[in-house]
């Protein structure tokens, strides 16, 4: 929960950041983004270090490295000093979070992992949104330093129910550590990472973004090459031939994608449209995070009745329907009624397909690989969490555009340009427009939710295109258990 909440946790306390610091717009994003980025880069290899040096010492370790970087952050003086503390705080997490799944994987039977995984997932998932909420009441009622008081609470239970309850296991691995494939990865996930952050803002075609995406694809290239023939690769690309590795790693990827990208919609809804404060938004995601957390207990379940390949598809339907039920029933003059069935829905569908999924992702890889297991895991996310809000913003900000132009009719030129770059710059430019404040507001309004509109409609379609991917190419484990026979499939070369 801590280190999944930290990843966004930041975001409610930019002004209160740029205050503190006399930070520039800029400065406060790399505040934020430096966690994100070093935490993506540095999954993989840690997450193997943790496989051939053992698991406990490296989570104790993380765990020291994340407590300590939170107490940093919190008595930060200087910009210098929160980025350093920021950077320290990515280590540790980037330590933790392969390390928490591959202790489950390794060391539960069959019979309790997938309920493991199912507690795990629902803490992942759902946590980082109660997380997050519990950081914006942090800041509305004290002040921005306390955001790092959760993290450092729970950092500080973790590693004394670490130090009492948690096996050491290690899995001796033959030759040596692969430092070309643990690089070229670091290289990768960099640059993916930072383009689909820094995208929406610069523009697709800016040359920081080409060169970075550029680089992202050769360190791929590289990385696959090497993986391919490394007597002991730090990953074994011809295991995503197994079902459950290459569906459950696409799953992931959409629908992170599709939860990035509808967080980054409802937070100006609510925000904008609806009036409400960040706090209040926050409390509005809560359906979807309860329900998540609460399906993807319930997953386990469900998958050892009908099978892993069923449960997946019930849950991606489910989730479906949940966007088809959002784009369908949002309105301005609906309010938070008008969203509230499709969070429902999404959540439910969500929790019960994540936690299949991620076990066809760790059953699809040996025992003495479950670090690097865990850490495609959280990467998938991390990444498809990156690209779903990048795509997904995108079509929000054209259809935005798009509609509220043949709103502003009689409108002054620079009220009307403003009101073009986005819906809380209308929101502003509306408290100065004089006569012209109520149509600039509402012009604004129904742009949004027609932008809105469409963004959901392109992410339902790409949620049921995954349906019928994963209805055909799903792990094939049947319904006494979870990946059962997908996990044999993942143990050979493919």
């Amino acid at each position: 929960m801590a280190v999944v909440a930290s990843v966004s946790g930041l975001n409610v306390a930019q002004p209160q950041l740029a205050a503190t610091f006399d930070a520039s717009q800029g400065e406060v994003l790399w505040i934020i983004n430096t966690y994100t980025l070093t935490l993506a880069a540095l999954l993989l290899p840690l997450g193997g270090a943790g496989d051939r040096l053992g698991r406990k010492p490296v989570l104790l370790a993380g765990l020291v490295f994340f407590g300590v970087a939170n107490v940093a952050a919190a008595l930060a003086p200087t910009t210098e000093t929160m980025l350093g503390a920021r950077l320290l705080s990515g280590i540790g997490a980037a330590m933790i979070m392969p390390v928490t799944l591959s202790v489950i994987t390794a060391s539960f039977p069959d019979r309790d992992r997938s309920k493991a995984i199912g507690l795990w997932t629902a803490v992942a998932g759902g946590g980082g949104i109660l997380g997050m909420y519990l950081s914006a009441l942090l800041v509305d009622l004290a002040s921005w330093r306390w955001l790092f008081a959760l993290p450092t609470v729970l950092t500080l239970l973790s590693a004394v129910i670490a130090l009492a309850a948690v096996p050491n296991s290690r899995q001796p691995a033959p030759g040596r550590f692969d430092l070309p494939g643990a690089l070229t990865s670091v290289v990768a996930a960099v640059g993916f990472t930072y383009a689909l952050h820094e995208a929406p803002t610069l523009g697709w075609g800016h040359p920081v973004i080409l060169v970075t995406l550029a680089v992202a694809v050769l360190a791929t290239a590289a990385f696959i090459g090497r993986e391919l023939r490394a007597p002991s690769p730090l990953l074994d690309v011809r295991r995503f031939r197994a079902r459950g590795l290459s569906s459950g790693t696409t799953l992931l990827l959409v629908l992170f994608g599709v939860q990035g990208g509808i967080a980054l919609v409802l937070y100006p809804f609510f925000q904008v449209v609806l009036g409400w404060s960040g706090l209040l938004a926050t409390l509005g995601l809560m359906p979807m995070a309860l329900l998540m957390m609460v399906a993807s207990g319930l997953a386990p379940r469900l998958a050892g009745r009908i099978g892993t390949r069923a449960a997946m598809v019930a849950g991606l339907t489910i989730t479906t329907g949940g966007l088809a039920l959002m784009a369908s029933l949002v309105s301005v003059t609906g309010g938070y009624l008008s969203v509230l069935p499709g969070l429902v829905a999404m959540g439910l569908g969500a929790g019960l397909a994540m936690t299949p999924s991620t076990e066809a992702i760790t059953s699809s890889l040996p025992r003495e690989q479950q670090g690097v297991a865990s850490a495609l895991n959280d990467l998938t996310r991390e990444l498809g969490a990156a690209l779903g809000i990048a795509l997904l913003g995108g079509l929000l900000v054209a259809g935005y555009q798009r509609a509220i132009s043949s709103r502003l009719d009689g409108v002054p030129a620079d009220l009307a340009a403003a009101a073009r770059e986005g819906i809380a710059n209308a929101a502003a430019a509306s408290q100065h427009a004089g006569g012209h404040a109520e149509q600039v507001l509402t012009a604004a309004q129904e742009a949004f939710v027609l932008g809105w509109q469409q963004a959901i409609w392109v992410a339902a379609a790409g949620m049921a295109a995954l349906v019928v991917l994963v209805a055909l190419r799903g792990p094939t484990g049947g319904p006494t258990g979870t990946g059962g026979a997908d996990r044999q499939e993942g143990r050979g070369p493919g």
